[in-house]
């Protein structure tokens, strides 16, 4: 087996050392709401246009309202975050950033006022419109049939997401996806400057 593979290996594996972690963060956070009086750690969401949620743009993917909401947001995060992760630990961590801060920014811009905003579904959409997009982005047919697959599995769930809803935040559904179509076009301009070079 050579180096190269050796290393493709690696980094597959520490991609997925990073998914786990995230989504053991997250239970772990849920958990420890749940046992403590008053479910305090649902007030680190992003709070909308108040400077002091801003800090709630980290904090608020790892947070859930219940573990209905944890489990709904752990499937497709887990199941998309593996292909994801197929592309090693600095492309998982990067998609995830770029979703996550595009998602909580919009969020807090655009946000209901007096309203918390938590959970992990707006990097949800995020990898989801990544997976949509970056085979489009990089002309690969393999990467455009993952993302029929996506479409086909999720499509429903994810157009459903965008329709403005009580008690939903689809602003962070929304902003998530441009996150995710953001980062799949500033991969896809990296990774040809890299091949470039």
């Amino acid at each position: 087996m050579s180096d190269t593979s050796l290393d493709r290996r690696d980094r597959r594996f520490d991609g997925m050392v990073l998914l786990l972690a995230i989504v053991a963060v997250m239970w772990v956070l849920e958990v420890v709401d749940a046992v403590a009086p008053g479910n305090p750690l649902d007030e680190y969401g992003i709070e909308p246009r108040d400077p002091d949620g801003l800090p709630a743009i980290v904090s608020a993917p790892f947070l859930h309202v219940g573990f209905g909401h944890l489990v709904a947001n752990t499937i497709p995060f887990v199941a998309m975050g593996i292909v994801i992760a197929l592309q090693g630990l600095r492309r998982l961590a990067l998609v995830t950033v770029i979703v996550a801060l595009v998602s909580g920014l919009g969020v807090w811009f655009v946000g209901a006022e007096n309203s918390i905003h938590l959970g992990a579904s707006g990097v949800v959409f995020g990898y989801a419109t990544y997976l949509l997009t970056r085979g489009v982005f990089n002309r690969a047919p393999l990467e455009i049939a993952v993302g029929v697959g996506v479409a086909l599995i999720w499509g429903t769930a994810l157009v459903g997401g965008l329709v403005p809803q009580e008690g939903v935040s689809w602003q962070g559904h929304l902003f998530g996806a441009i996150g995710g179509v953001l980062a799949a076009w500033l991969l896809r301009r990296r990774d040809r400057e890299k091949a470039a070079a």
